[in-house]
């Protein structure tokens, strides 16, 4: 058992079973609970702002499917949406209306979106992109920032930090070293190290891409000029500026962190919140440059599941719900009272700890801080995050299993759960 009073013998035995039929008995890393110890709860059902596992126990929930469920799990509206669609059918492998109404929608949002394609994931959006990228530039190179993840492609698996970082995998085996040869990395919120790649590698760079608010190596705000800096930046260069709002987008603003910092990036990649829950990426950005992309271009890129009708239809009422009135002020009221309460328990039981949010999006960590990038997230306390994490599981509390991993709350988080993560936290942190 994961502790002494947590009853949690079904998921023991259905992990038990998964470990001879998956490897480490997970589809995605992160989920195995190796860097928190333990065993992971296998889930049963989902709704709201909570979730239960098979053994019947029943937890708030802060990592919201991992960014998507920002309406909460389960939304009457998108579930009856997407009855309404199964009736037609799963999947057309041809031109579906509903792919142009999100496309509109997607559109008007983000600021630099002109065109959109959508794909089935954030890793195949990235993946896209740089294609794109490296075809219009006509350049190959990239940089990256260390602790940034964009999925699990060969070329982005460098000092990516997610998962990767969770493990304690410095890249991956199976990378080629060529393929990454290519790939620059700076710390983030450094814009001198992103000059000097500039200046050592004079007309080679594609472009930039970063997340610009991190959430894969913790929460990681931008320090102020940032974003403008590597905007400038890259227009001097002929470098293109992509945005990775994969977790992002929809989230810490209507348009993403373009809209909520006023930097408008060439291209974007978007997911998890734009499919409501089911599997979705997309990429886009300046109609020049997304014109490139075939059949209207020369740059390949396709999917059997692109555009499929479920996901268009969940990410459509998705949209819809987060452009009612009122919706990103409550997300961050709710977000703010709880890492607001979370680092003052902290503090008031003797714990160094730093934190913050934006919108529905946060994070803490168990260092002095502040934390700027990869190198200080990786300086906090990541035995003392294990502790918590697993008391505020016993609490009824489900949070990312990873030190290295943002929160995520919804417009189903009320205030009662809020004070009850709070009062969770009190006993844990007193505790320990």
């Amino acid at each position: 058992m994961l502790t002494d009073t947590l009853n949690t013998t079904k998921s023991e035995d259905i992990f038990a079973a998964a470990q001879k039929l998956m490897p480490g008995g997970v589809s995605s890393p992160v989920r195995a609970f190796k860097s928190v110890g333990g065993q992971p709860i296998v889930f049963d059902r989902v709704k709201g702002s909570q979730v239960w596992d098979v053994d019947g126990n029943q937890y708030t929930d802060y990592v919201g499917t991992w960014g998507p469920a920002i309406c909460g799990h389960a939304h009457p509206e998108v579930l009856s949406a997407l009855k309404e669609a199964l009736e037609k059918g799963t999947s057309f492998g041809a031109p579906c209306a509903l792919e142009n109404v999100l496309a509109e929608m997607v559109i008007e949002a983000v600021p630099s979106v002109e065109m959109v394609r959508f794909v089935n994931s954030g890793t195949e959006a990235c993946m896209a992109v740089l294609r794109l990228m490296r075809a219009f530039t006509g350049r190959e190179k990239l940089i990256k920032f260390e602790g940034c993840y964009h999925g699990h492609a060969d070329m982005f698996l460098v000092k990516a930090g997610s998962g990767v970082a969770t493990l304690g995998l410095p890249d991956s085996p199976g990378v080629p070293k060529a393929v990454t040869s290519s790939t620059l990395t700076a710390p983030y919120n450094d814009l001198q190290a992103v000059q000097e790649l500039f200046a050592a590698n004079p007309g080679e760079i594609a472009g930039v891409i970063l997340e610009p608010v991190v959430g894969n190596s913790g929460f990681i705000a931008p320090d102020a000029g940032f974003l403008a800096g590597l905007r400038e930046i890259t227009k001097d260069e002929g470098a293109l500026l992509v945005f990775d709002e994969v977790m992002t987008g929809f989230r810490i603003a209507y348009g993403g962190a373009q809209e909520k910092f006023g930097i408008t990036p060439d291209l974007t990649t978007l997911g998890k919140v734009i499919g409501g829950g089911l599997p979705v990426g997309a990429y886009g950005g300046r109609r020049d440059i997304m014109s490139m992309v075939a059949p209207a271009g020369p740059m390949y890129q396709a999917g059997t599941l692109s555009g499929n009708p479920l996901a268009m239809t969940a990410g459509i009422k998705t949209l819809e719900l987060l452009g009612r009135p009122g919706s990103y002020e409550q997300l961050d009221k709710i977000t703010g009272k709880l890492i607001t309460g979370l680092l003052q328990v902290a503090k008031d039981n003797g714990h160094a700890v730093c934190g913050g949010h934006i919108s529905g999006m946060f994070g803490l960590f168990f260092t002095e801080g502040p934390v700027h990038n990869y190198e200080d997230a990786k300086a906090a306390d990541a035995q003392k995050f294990a502790k918590y994490h697993r008391g505020m599981l016993e609490q009824g509390i489900y949070l990312a299993p990873s030190a290295f991993e943002a929160g995520f709350t919804s417009l189903a988080h009320t205030e009662e759960d809020i004070d009850r993560t709070l009062k969770a936290a009190q006993v844990v942190l007193s505790s320990m």
